[in-house]
């Protein structure tokens, strides 16, 4: 992912929705002024809830700079999806990515914490529901680094080979290397002999039927 940063492949970049709320008047006064986006929910309950209003600030922001910085690129036609990441959302999986990958110039990921995001956030933009599996984490943001490697590596130049995608060739979950036996404490473990034998058709036979 650094690479394909630093060689301007791809493009990451965080909106924070503090940056686009006001500090009120016993804040100013503050050095650093501690600037609330939460707020108790509604009905009651345990936990804060995220403000819509800052959340939708920060989406709008995103989409200007995402609209601006692809005006400047030539032949780049801007077509955003938008993701919020919920535990009961469609599950993401690796063909949801290449998909992504190939029909959308930008996506932008909305990461929740605490309690979640206020809902109204998720309807105004018509965000899709996705899911990296079937547990609850402390925050969005694990999620989301987790698609931005999936989705960004179906990006031709992010990977040094194409080869390199795993889910694009037939292989099995059994992989080698040297040395052709291993000897750990005392007992020998060596490489199926038929990944040494040269036959490349018998060897894609194997990768085939996993490893059998």
């Amino acid at each position: 992912m650094a690479r394909a940063i630093k060689n301007k492949v791809i493009d990451v970049k965080f909106y924070n929705p503090r940056d686009f709320v006001k500090p009120t008047k016993t804040q100013k006064g503050k050095e650093k002024p501690y600037l609330r986006v939460d707020e108790k929910p509604y009905g009651g309950g345990p936990g804060m809830v995220l403000q819509a209003l800052p959340v939708i600030k920060t989406i709008e922001n995103a989409k200007i700079k995402i609209q601006n910085n692809n005006s400047k690129l030539k032949n780049k036609k801007t077509r955003i999806k938008i993701i919020w990441l919920a535990p009961s959302g469609k599950q993401f999986t690796t063909d949801y990515a290449k998909k992504t990958a190939n029909k959308f110039s930008d996506v932008i990921i909305i990461c929740g914490r605490y309690e979640g995001i206020d809902e109204r956030v998720r309807k105004i933009f018509k965000a899709e529901e996705i899911s990296i599996g079937p547990f609850v984490v402390t925050g969005g943001e694990v999620p989301a680094m987790a698609i931005i490697d999936c989705v960004s590596r179906q990006i031709s130049g992010v990977l040094g080979d194409i080869n390199s995608l795993e889910e694009s060739r037939v292989a099995s979950s059994e992989i080698y290397t040297r040395p052709e036996v291993l000897e750990y404490k005392g007992k020998k473990y060596k490489v199926p002999k038929v990944l040494l034998s040269g036959n490349h058709k018998k060897i894609e036979e194997w990768r085939t039927h996993g490893g059998k």
